[in-house]
C-alpha cells in the first residue's frame, strides 16, 4: 500500500503498486491539481517526491498512474475477470482494512476540474458504518485498492468523488483493461508478472506454478541464471533450437526429441524450459519424467495434474496461504488459459521409457488418451526419448499431430520412422565451443568422442578433480571408467568423514563402494525398466548401519544420493546418466543367454509359456556387452557374434533384435574395418533379398552404411554393391530427385557409348551432352548450390543407397570423386532401372554434382584414364568450357607427358565452346607452352589447331598449321582449319585441296559440309567435285557431305543442285551408289523438296542396274515415313527401269525377295500390290519371285 500526500504533508489518498517497475495506481481525484506528490510506504516514512510529469492522468476513469522507481513494495495482482459477482466479499482500506460486499454495478459521475465524466459501470459497495467516514471526500481512502476477499486480487479502485443520485454507498472503479493505452499495457504486464490464483488465476500464476515444477522436477539449476555455482552453461545447439521455435509456431502438438543416451536430451529440454521462462514473452512449461507416470494413468494429463499439485503445495508453502486457497490448478485450466493468451502450455516428458511396465503394455491406450487431451486443451508435448521407444510410441500418435524436422523429414518417411527431431553428437563448431567452456584441450578425446555431450561433461568433472594430473588421449570407455572411479571415491570420502576414517582406509572404502555400485548395476538387469526398487536399493546402500562386510558405519544411501550417482525415479532409483547405466550393466550381462533369449531361441511350442517381452529400449546393456567382447577378447570374437546375428537375420528378416543389435554394435565400434567380412556378408544378403523381391530391414538402410567408422575406400566398395539393391527412384511432380535422376542417367547415357567417346581430334560428340543434360529429368538441368532442389516427399519412399552416395558426394566432392571413378569398371546392372549399370550411375552422379568441385573433378577424371572418364570430360568440355580451359592450361604446363597429351585432346574439345576472352587466353597459354617443348612435336599439331581457332593468333600460326595439315597431322583437324576459311580462304582451300589428294581425305570432305557462306560454299562444292575425280573411293564421304548440306535447306540448292546432278549424270558408279542412299533417306522438312527433285533427276537419267538396285534397297529399308502409294509407285518405277535388261530383271526379283525377308511387313505389302493391280506388276515381277513372295507373305498372289 502507498500513501499519497501533498507537499504540505496533507494526506490525499492511497494507491497500490501494480508492476515490478513501481507503477502506482490511484484515483484521479487524489493527484488532481498537485504539482508534486509525496509517496510514503510502510518501509519508508521519509517519502518520495514525484513531479507531476511522472503522473499519467486518466480522468475519464477517475484513475491515475504514477511512475516511480525504488519504492520497495511488492505489486498486487489485478483481477482478470470481466465482472465481479453481486454479493462477493471484498476488502478495502478505509480507516484500516475492512470487509465490504459488492451490491452490484451502476453508472456514476466523476467531476474533474474541466468537466464531468460518466463511468459505467462502477462497483457499488456496501460498507459498515465505521468505514463510511473514510469514504467521504478528504477521508483518505480515495485511490485505495478493492481486494477480492478470496483471491487477494485487486478488483477496483475506491473513489470518494464518484456520485450516483443521492445514494450514500461507496463506489469503486473496476479495473477492466481498455482496448489500448497505458492502462491496458499496465494490466497486461500485471497479468504476466504478478501471480494470482483461484478465480483470478492469471498468466503469471500459471508461469509460477510451471516454473516451480521445472525447478522441482527438472535438472538442478534449469531456471537459474548460470545453472548453479561453478556450473558450465551448455552450448546452444542451433538446429535443435530452430526446430523448437518452429514447433511452437506450427500446428503440430507433439515433438519427439530422439537421441541415444548421452546425446543431451535432458540438457536440451532444460535449455528449452529456460528459454521459454526468460524470453520476452514467457510461456508456461511443465516438466514430467517417465518415472512420474502411474499404472492407471489414462493420459499425460494425469501426470501433469500430480506435478501441478506438488508445485501448488510448494507455492502455498512460500506464502501464509493454504494450498486449497490457490483454487483449481488442474492442467486443463492452465492449458486453456495459456492457449487463450496465445502462449500454449508445453509439457516436457523426459525419459518416458521409465514408465511402469503395466503402463508400457497399455501404451497405445495412453497415447490415444494423450492425443485426445492435447487436441481438447491446445497444449503441446515434447517427448525426449530413445529411438527404440519413439519407434513404437511415436507411431501411436496421429501423424498430423507430429512435428517433422525439415532436415530429417524425408529420411524419417523413407525409414517408416515416426517424424521427430534427431539429436546426435555436437557439430564440430559446437563441440569446439563446449570443450573450450569445459577447459578440455584439443586432442584430449579420440575421434567422435570429442563431440559426444556426456563424454565432454564427465571428462570435465574428472579433470576438475585432478587439475594437475597429465591426461593421455582418452576414449568414451576411459572417461566412463574414470568418472565411475571418481564418484566412488567421492562417496567414500563422504562416508569416511561421517565415520571418522582416514588414509588408506578411504581407498579400501572406495573399492567397497565400487563393488556395491556394480552390484546395483547387476540388480538393475532384473525385470523392469532398468531401475532399482526401494528394497534392492536399501539392500545395496543401507540407510542405517552398514553390514560388517562393508566396514560398518552409516550413511551409505544418503552419500550415494548426495553425490548424484543414483537419483530417485518413481518408486525406486536409477543411475543418473542413462549411458553410464547401460555401460555398467553391460559388464554384468550374461551375453550368451541374452542373445539366446532375444534372437536365437526358436518358438517351436505354441503352447509353451512365453516370457514377458523385453522392452526395445533395454537394448543398451546388450550392445554394451557386445562391445565389451571386443575390448576383452579381441575383434575376432566380436566378429563371430556379429556373423551369428547376420545368419539369424537372414533366417528371420523380421527379427528386430537381430537387426538392431547388429547395426547398433557396428555403429558403435571405434573402427569397423576388422568387421569388413561381416559387412560384405550383409551386402550380399541385402542384394540377394532384393533379387528375390524381399525388402531388407530398415535398420540396414543407407544411414547405417554412411554412419560406419570405415575408411572411405571400404565404404564405397560396400556401397558399390549395395546400389544394386536399390528400388526405383521416387518421382516428384514429374521430375526426379537429384540423386535419383543421377542414377537414372545411366539408363540413357548408354547412347553415348554407342556413338563412342569424343575423339582426341577435337570433334566432340554432341550426344553425350544431350544425354547427361537429360539425366536430371529435363533438358539443360543443373543442380543448385545444395546439390539439387529438395524433392516433395511421397507418403513412403524406400531409402536408396544411391541417394546416400549422392549426399556423400555433395558433402565432400573432392574426397568422394576418386572413389566413384573406381566404379567405372563395374558393368553390373541395376535391376530397378532398365539398361542402367553401376558404372553409368557413378558417371551420372559425378555429372549431376559437378558444380561443387569442377576443377577437382577434371583432375580426378584425367587421373582415372578410363573410357567413361573420357566421355564425361568430353561433356564437360562442351557444358563447362571455362573449367576445361583451366584444366587444359594446368595440364599443358605439367611435367607429366600424359597430362600434356590430355591438354591437347581436351583443349581441342573445349576450343569450339570457349566464348570469353579469359577462356581463350587460357587456351592460348596452353598451346604456346606445348609449342615451346620441342620434345612434344607430336602434340604441336593440336596446339596449332587451338591457335588457329583463336582469331588473335590465327594469322601468326596459320602457315605452320597448314603445313601440318597438308602433311596429314592427325592432331590438326579439318574442323580447326574450317574456322580460318572466312579470313584466309585461298590458303585454307589450297591446304584442303592438298589434303584431298591424300588417302585420309574422308574427314576433310565431311568437315567441309559445315561451310555455308555462299561464296565459300560454291568453291568448296567445286573442290568436292574435284576430289571425286581424284579419289572415287571417297564416295561415302562425298555422300555424307551432300547429306549434311541437304539438311541446311533451300539455301543450299544453288550449290548442291549443279554438284549433285553432275555427279548423278556423269560421276563414277560407286559415287552414284553412295548418293542413292542419301536421296532415298528419310527427309527432314527442310530437305524434302530438294531430295525429291534430285531423286527424280536420278530416275530420269540412271540406267545402271547396280545403282538402281541400291536405290531399291535404300528406298524400302528407309521408307518408313513414305505412304503406301508413294512407296509402291517408286518401287514400280525402279522395277520398270531395271527390267529393261535381263541382268536388271534378275536383280529386281532377287532384291524384292531379299527385302521381303529383311524388312518386316514388306512381303505383305508387295503381295497386296500384286493382288490389287496385277496387270501393272505382270511385266515387272517374275514368276519365281511371285512364288517366294507368296511363301513369305502367307497369301496367294495372282499369277
Amino acid at each position: 500500500m502507498v500513501r499519497i500526500h501533498d507537499l504540505a504533508g496533507r494526506p490525499r489518498g492511497l494507491g497500490f503498486v501494480a508492476d515490478h517497475q513501481g507503477t502506482v495506481v490511484t484515483s484521479h481525484e487524489v493527484v488532481a491539481g498537485l504539482p508534486r506528490l509525496v509517496l510514503h510506504t510502510a518501509e519508508s516514512e521519509s517519502g518520495r517526491v514525484v513531479p507531476a510529469g511522472a503522473v499519467t492522468p486518466l480522468p475519464g476513469l477517475d484513475l491515475a498512474l504514477v511512475r516511480v522507481e525504488g519504492l520497495g513494495v511488492d505489486p498486487l495482482p489485478v483481477t482478470v475477470r470481466d465482472r465481479i459477482e453481486t454479493g462477493a466479499y471484498v476488502r478495502i482500506a478505509a480507516g484500516g482494512w475492512r470487509e465490504a460486499r459488492v451490491l452490484g454495478a451502476t453508472a456514476v459521475t466523476y467531476t474533474a476540474a474541466d468537466r464531468s465524466h460518466l463511468i459505467d459501470p462502477a462497483l457499488e459497495l456496501a460498507i459498515g458504518t465505521a468505514g463510511r467516514d473514510a469514504l467521504r471526500p478528504g477521508g483518505g481512502a480515495a485511490g485505495g485498492p478493492v481486494l477480492d476477499a478470496a483471491t487477494g486480487a485487486v478488483v477496483g479502485v475506491l473513489g470518494t468523488a464518484l456520485r450516483s443520485g443521492h445514494r450514500e454507498a461507496g463506489f469503486a472503479v473496476p479495473l477492466r483493461p481498455p482496448q489500448d493505452g497505458p492502462l491496458a499495457e499496465l494490466l497486461a504486464q500485471n497479468a504476466a508478472t504478478v501471480p494470482a490464483y483461484g478465480a483470478d488465476l492469471n498468466l503469471a500464476g500459471v508461469l509460477e506454478l510451471t516454473a516451480t515444477s521445472v525447478g522441482q522436477d527438472g535438472p538442478p539449476g534449469t531456471l537459474a541464471d548460470a545453472g548453479g555455482a561453478g556450473a558450465v552453461a551448455p552450448v546452444e545447439r542451433a538446429s535443435t533450437a530452430r526446430d523448437f521455435r518452429a514447433f511452437t509456431k506450427s500446428r503440430a502438438m507433439v515433438l519427439g526429441l530422439v537421441g541415444a543416451p548421452g546425446s543431451g536430451r535432458t540438457t536440451e529440454l532444460a535449455a528449452l524450459a529456460a528459454r521459454r521462462n526468460r524470453g520476452p514473452q514467457p510461456a508456461p512449461t511443465l516438466w514430467l519424467r517417465g518415472a512420474d507416470l502411474k499404472d492407471d494413468d489414462a493420459s499425460v494429463a494425469d501426470a501433469a495434474r500430480r506435478a501441478l499439485a506438488r508445485a501448488a503445495r510448494i507455492v502455498a508453502a512460500s506464502t501464509p496461504s493454504d494450498p486449497a486457497a490457490l483454487g483449481d490448478t488442474a492442467p486443463e485450466r492452465l492449458a486453456d488459459l495459456a492457449h487463450t493468451i496465445g502462449r500454449p502450455l508445453l509439457l516436457l516428458l523426459d525419459s518416458p521409457e521409465e514408465m511402469p511396465p503395466h503402463l508400457a503394455h497399455r501404451l497405445p491406450e495412453w497415447t490415444n488418451g494423450t492425443a485426445r487431451w492435447l487436441r481438447e486443451t491446445g497444449a503441446r508435448l515434447v517427448v525426449a526419448c530413445r529411438a527404440e521407444y519413439w519407434e513404437g510410441a511415436g507411431a501411436g500418435f496421429p501423424e498430423e499431430l507430429l512435428y517433422s524436422s525439415s532436415e530429417g523429414a524425408g529420411r524419417e518417411i523413407s525409414r517408416r520412422f515416426p517424424p521427430c527431431v534427431r539429436l546426435g553428437d555436437l557439430t564440430a563448431d559446437e563441440a569446439q565451443q563446449a570443450r573450450a567452456r569445459y577447459g578440455i584441450p584439443e586432442g584430449a578425446l579420440a575421434g567422435p568422442d570429442a563431440r559426444h555431450p556426456l563424454t565432454l561433461r564427465l571428462l570435465s568433472e574428472v579433470r576438475a578433480a585432478l587439475p594437475d594430473t597429465p591426461h593421455p588421449r582418452l576414449d568414451r570407455d576411459d572417461v566412463l571408467f574414470a568418472h565411475l572411479d571418481l564418484m566412488c571415491l567421492r562417496i567414500a570420502v563422504r562416508l569416511a568423514a561421517e565415520n571418522g576414517l582416514r588414509g588408506t582406509a578411504v581407498r579400501r572404502l572406495a573399492a567397497k563402494v565400487s563393488g556395491q555400485v556394480h552390484e546395483a548395476a547387476r540388480r538393475s538387469l532384473g525385470p523392469g525398466q532398468g531401475e532399482l526398487d526401494r528394497a534392492s536399493f536399501e539392500a545395496v546402500f543401507p540407510w542405517g548401519p552398514a553390514p560388517a562386510r562393508l566396514g560398518g558405519g552409516t550413511g551409505w544411501a544418503s552419500a550415494v544420493l548426495t553425490e548424484g550417482l543414483l537419483v530417485p525415479a518413481g518408486n525406486g532409483y536409477r543411475f543418473a546418466h542413462e549411458e553410464l547405466a547401460d555401460w555398467i550393466q553391460g559388464m554384468h550381462l550374461d551375453l550368451d543367454e541374452a542373445l539366446h533369449a532375444l534372437v536365437h531361441r526358436r518358438r517351436t511350442d505354441p503352447d509353451a509359456a512365453h516370457p514377458v517381452p523385453v522392452p526395445h529400449h533395454r537394448i543398451g546393456p546388450v550392445v554394451e556387452a557386445l562391445l565389451l567382447v571386443a575390448r576383452q577378447h579381441g575383434t575376432r570374437q566380436l566378429a563371430l557374434q556379429l556373423e551369428k546375428l547376420t545368419h539369424a537375420l537372414d533366417a528371420d528378416r523380421q527379427s528386430w533384435w537381430a537387426a538392431r543389435l547388429l547395426t547398433e554394435t557396428l555403429l558403435r565400434v571405434p573402427d569397423a574395418t576388422p568387421y569388413i567380412d561381416v559387412l560384405r556378408l550383409l551386402t550380399d544378403r541385402i542384394v540377394a533379398w532384393r533379387q528375390h523381391e524381399r525388402p531388407a530391414p530398415s535398420e540396414l538402410g543407407p544411414d547405417f552404411w554412411t554412419g560406419l567408422r570405415l575408411p572411405d575406400t571400404d565404404r564405397f566398395e560396400l556401397l558399390r554393391s549395395l546400389v544394386r539393391a536399390d528400388g526405383p527412384p521416387p518421382e516428384t511432380d514429374g521430375l526426379v530427385s537429384d540423386a535419383a535422376t543421377a542414377s537414372d542417367a545411366s539408363t540413357t547415357s548408354d547412347t553415348a557409348s554407342t556413338a563412342g567417346p569424343a575423339s582426341a581430334s577435337g570433334t566432340a560428340s554432341t550426344s553425350g551432352t544431350a544425354t547427361f543434360s537429360g539425366a536430371l529429368g529435363f533438358p539443360g538441368a543443373r543442380t543448385d548450390a545444395s546439390g539439387g532442389a529438395a524433392p516433395h516427399q511421397p507418403h513412403y519412399a524406400p531409402p536408396r543407397y544411391l541417394d546416400a552416395v549422392a549426399e556423400l558426394l555433395a558433402a565432400a566432392p573432392t574426397a568422394v570423386q576418386p572413389h566413384l571413378t573406381r566404379w567405372f569398371d563395374d558393368d553390373r546392372p541395376l535391376p530397378a532401372m532398365p539398361h542402367a549399370t553401376v558404372a553409368r550411375a557413378a558417371q551420372a552422379l559425378l555429372y549431376a554434382h559437378r558444380d561443387r568441385a569442377l576443377d577437382d573433378l577434371t583432375e580426378t577424371l584425367v587421373d582415372s584414364a578410363h573410357l567413361r572418364a573420357d566421355e564425361l570430360l568430353g561433356v564437360l568440355a562442351e557444358e563447362e568450357p571455362s573449367a576445361m580451359c583451366r584444366a587444359v592450361d594446368r595440364w599443358a604446363h605439367d611435367d607429366r607427358p600424359a597430362r600434356r597429351v590430355a591438354a591437347v585432346a581436351y583443349g581441342l574439345r573445349a576450343a569450339p565452346q570457349a566464348r570469353t576472352e579469359a577462356d581463350r587466353e587460357l587456351l592460348r597459354r596452353a598451346a604456346l607452352a606445348l609449342l615451346a617443348r620441342p620434345a612434344d612435336c607430336s602434340l604441336h599439331g593440336g596446339a596449332l589447331a587451338m591457335l588457329v581457332r583463336d582469331p588473335r593468333t590465327r594469322a601468326l600460326h596459320l602457315p605452320r598449321a597448314l603445313r601440318h595439315f597438308a602433311a596429314g597431322d592427325p592432331q590438326l583437324t579439318p574442323s580447326a582449319l574450317v574456322t580460318a576459311l572466312p579470313t584466309h580462304p585461298e590458303a585454307v582451300l589450297a591446304a584442303f585441296r592438298a589434303r584431298l589428294h591424300r588417302p585420309d581425305a574422308g574427314e576433310a570432305l565431311r568437315t567441309l559440309a559445315d561451310v555455308t557462306t555462299p561464296g565459300l560454299a560454291r568453291r568448296v562444292a567445286a573442290l568436292v567435285g574435284e576430289a571425286v575425280e581424284w579419289r572415287p573411293e571417297t564416295a561415302e564421304d562425298v555422300a555424307a557431305y551432300v547429306d549434311r548440306r541437304l539438311d541446311h535447306g533451300p539455301t543450299a540448292r544453288d550449290v548442291l543442285l549443279p554438284l549433285v546432278t553432275g555427279l548423278l549424270d556423269g560421276g563414277p558408279e560407286q559415287v552414284r551408289v553412295a548418293l542413292v542412299a542419301v536421296l532415298a533417306a528419310r527427309a527432314t522438312p527442310a530437305s524434302r523438296v530438294l531430295r525429291r527433285e534430285l531423286l527424280d533427276f536420278l530416275l530420269a537419267h540412271e540406267r545402271a542396274p547396280a545403282v538402281l538396285d541400291a536405290l531399291l534397297r535404300a528406298t524400302v529399308q528407309q521408307g518408313g515415313d513414305r505412304s503406301d502409294d508413294d512407296l509402291r509407285d517408286l518401287v514400280h518405277r525402279i522395277g520398270l527401269l531395271l527390267v529393261r535388261t535381263p541382268d536388271g530383271a534378275t536383280r529386281f526379283d532377287r532384291r524384292l525377295v531379299d527385302l521381303g525377308r529383311e524388312v518386316p511387313g514388306f512381303a505383305a505389302r508387295i503381295a497386296g500390290w500384286l493382288t490389287g493391280t496385277p496387270q501393272e506388276w505382270a511385266a515387272v515381277v517374275g514368276p519365281s519371285a511371285r512364288r517366294m513372295i507368296e511363301n513369305l507373305a502367307g497369301v496367294r498372289v495372282p499369277a
